[in-house]
């Protein structure tokens, strides 16, 4: 294994943990601040929208920095917010340390997945980025239910550094494993976003966009959502982030080879189906133990087991400009855990935590919709290519 992946996996192993640690200490921070479990969710909120709008924008405008050195900086930025996190003393602090922790995230992700296409033979380069790539996925396996435990058992504020120190292995990773590696060829922010003209990339980025705004209502406020079943156990609250997390990285392997076989659109209905019927489930079955482990399972499964068909779809419409379509896809996944924090704190309030399954199902429910309306326009767009072709050749 080419030591020089792992470490930029690491990396995003911080940045996987810290987009959703957060979610599993919410009580702690809610307390130690004073303020709601809604206002403490805006914590997530923050570093994802900042994410989500900076990371094409820095793309752009630091395309010229020489690449090891963006890794750097942007690692260093990273591990000096969460310990500001964790040593801040009010919550407008903590506010703005999670903005800062979203733009040194911002930095590195693309540089991170682009630097792995570099470093490694042509032929190697899927291999390379699924490595590099898998270091979020397994976050949601095992970093963020780590970080839950270490906030249950001691201070949230170990969690947040807990987070700082994977940034500082990575940091001196990149340091003495990496060689300069070659600038990439520039590309403007605006042709990083000229694959939205078309209605088909537009339509399945907001498919995205919709079922993740859904859908992380649930996990933005698992805490409150599953009291019932966890006890204020912190050792239990890992222990299910764990099930939904491993779910989710299985789900997320098989997914790609059903897409391969049975073809985007089943798939990707079938799982939007099981995801608006599990979610709305959540108002009973996260009130048992025995109900709640099960039902974990199959929303890990199929939150997760989304990503693939809905990548595949992408790279599928956009062929030439894939990394960029991907990288829009992850920003509007970090827009859609944006919309979710905000929803869920005010959803709390209106219908209560343990209600908000309802109101996720009848968010994944749209993206049925849209998932549908992307499909009709490929669809579309597939039949015109043979009328298209007969006209020429007559």
């Amino acid at each position: 294994m080419d030591r020089r992946l792992l470490v930029l996996a690491l990396g995003m192993f911080a940045l996987g943990t810290d987009s959703f640690v957060v979610a599993g200490v919410l009580p702690e921070i809610s307390r130690a601040f004073g303020v709601s479990i809604g206002a403490a969710g805006q914590m997530t909120t923050a570093y994802a929208i900042t994410y989500a709008l900076m990371a094409p924008l820095i793309a752009a405008v630091a395309a010229h920095v020489p690449r090891k050195r963006m890794l750097l900086a942007a690692l260093g930025v990273f591990a000096v917010a969460n310990l500001l996190t964790a040593s801040a003393p009010n919550f407008a602090i903590a506010m703005a340390s999670r903005i800062l922790a979203g733009i040194g995230a911002a930095m590195f992700a693309p540089t991170a997945t682009g630097a792995a296409a570099t470093i490694v033979a042509p032929e190697r380069r899927g291999h390379a980025l699924s490595i590099v790539i898998a270091g979020l996925t397994v976050a949601t396996a095992l970093g963020s239910p780590i970080g839950a435990v270490i906030g249950g058992l001691g201070d949230w504020r170990w969690t947040m550094a807990f987070v700082s120190a994977l940034a500082v292995g990575a940091l001196i990773g990149v340091g003495l494993l990496l060689a300069e590696i070659p600038l990439p060829p520039k590309i403007t922010l605006r042709q990083r976003v000229a694959p939205v003209a078309d209605p088909r990339v537009a339509l399945t980025l907001l498919c995205t966009w919709v079922y993740q705004s859904g859908h992380f209502i649930i996990y933005t406020y698992f805490t409150v959502v599953f009291d019932r079943a966890i006890g204020h156990n912190a050792l239990l609250t890992g222990a299910l982030l764990v099930i939904w997390g491993v779910s989710g990285t299985v789900s997320n392997l098989v997914s790609g080879r059903l897409a391969d076989s049975i073809g985007d659109r089943k798939l990707i209905l079938a799982m939007l189906v099981v995801l608006t019927l599990v979610v709305a489930t959540f108002s009973w079955t996260a009130a048992s133990l025995w109900t709640t482990v099960p039902a974990l399972i199959v929303y890990g499964a199929v939150s997760w087991g989304l990503l693939a068909p809905q990548q595949r779809r992408l790279v599928h419409l956009a062929p030439q400009t894939a990394p960029v379509v991907l990288g829009l896809n992850t920003s509007f996944t970090y827009l859609g855990v944006t919309v979710a924090g905000v929803i869920g704190a005010l959803g709390i309030p209106a219908f209560g935590a343990h209600h908000l399954g309802y109101l996720g199902a009848s968010i994944v429910a749209v993206s049925l919709v849209v998932a549908e309306m992307a499909s009709w326009r490929i669809s579309m767009a597939n039949t015109a290519k043979p009328v298209v072709k007969l006209a020429e050749a007559q």
